[in-house]
């Protein structure tokens, strides 16, 4: 059955999450530079409600969530992996999440967006401790009808389940552009199941996150050695194993990689049972506080995105 067909048949509301920061980013450096009357720049909401409206109008989700990086670095996934996201620190807090590298003319556009999410009333959430990534995979794990994770990192291509109702629509090309990711598709790109998607961004690395992978071991070798043990843990097995038919080079790569495997998965997976509140995630029809809503239009020089995203709510 194809995953369209699957999704009508159930029964529960439509859910849309959506990668926040990784929408935010691509709105910033893809939407040319335009400011409010005061100088601030303003490029990256524009694109960001733009997006969010673009998306509505052809999904027409129930319930959509803005899903947030409380923490873009956890602690505890760099206290596994010290080289974890390191490239992307500006400075380490003692106290807090680690300080990201983000534009100054991005930065401040990040609370403004906030507002203006609050005033139209659409969800946002978060986890004290974890990222957006894992605020997606535990709203979409035991969600009650079709899910649409919106992103462009390849990391939640692991939370696509066809059985679940469970897709990512892929923006890496841009939201117009943007790719239907299923399990098939998955499978199409990478040779490997999008449940396998975790063990084998581990063993192949992605500098990206800052995963070192198994040296030796690129895509093809890792798709091969997941289609013949099918996870991680097969494949640590056969290893250890001298009995088993894991060539020598293979084998011996993954030997020289205990310590990295024995933590990475762990880093790599995301969470699927946070305490997220999934109440009040309806699709606001009319903004919250519509007088708000124009005060920021106003003040931000957002009337045109403003306008786009209040028709594209309604139903």
């Amino acid at each position: 059955m194809l995953w369209q067909d699957a999704a009508v048949t159930r029964s529960g509301p439509r859910l849309m999450l959506l990668d926040s920061a990784s929408m935010y980013f691509r709105a910033f450096f893809g939407v040319p530079e335009i400011t409010a009357d005061d100088g601030t720049p303003v490029n990256a909401v524009r694109g960001f409600m733009d997006f969010i409206a673009r998306l509505v109008a052809q999904y027409d989700p129930d319930e959509l969530v803005c899903c947030w990086d409380n923490d873009w670095r956890p602690a505890w996934r760099v206290e596994l992996l010290p080289t974890y996201k390191t490239h992307r620190v500006v400075a380490e807090v003692a106290t807090g999440p680690d300080v990201e590298e983000v534009p100054d003319p991005l930065e401040v556009q990040v609370p403004i967006i906030l507002e203006v999410l609050d005033a139209f009333g659409i969800a946002v959430r978060g986890a004290d401790g974890y990222e957006a990534d894992d605020v997606i995979g535990t709203l979409a794990t035991g969600a009650a009808g079709p899910v649409d994770v919106v992103t462009g990192d390849r990391d939640l291509f692991q939370v696509v389940d066809d059985d679940a109702s469970v897709r990512v629509l892929y923006i890496a090309r841009g939201v117009g552009n943007h790719e239907r990711v299923d399990n098939a598709w998955v499978r199409a790109k990478y040779g490997v199941d999008a449940a396998q998607y975790a063990d084998f961004a581990t063993l192949r690395g992605d500098a990206s996150d800052g995963l070192p992978g198994v040296a030796g071991i690129g895509e093809k070798t890792a798709a091969t050695l997941l289609g013949r043990f099918r996870h991680m843990e097969g494949i640590v097995a056969a290893a250890e194993d001298p009995s088993s038919d894991l060539g020598p080079g293979p084998r011996g790569k993954i030997k020289a990689a205990a310590d990295y495997l024995l933590v990475a998965p762990k880093v790599v997976a995301v969470a699927r049972d946070l305490e997220v509140d999934r109440t009040g995630l309806d699709r606001p029809v009319t903004p919250r506080s519509p007088e708000r809503v124009t005060e920021l239009a106003r003040r931000y020089n957002l009337e045109s995105p403003a306008a786009r995203l209040v028709e594209a709510l309604i139903r």
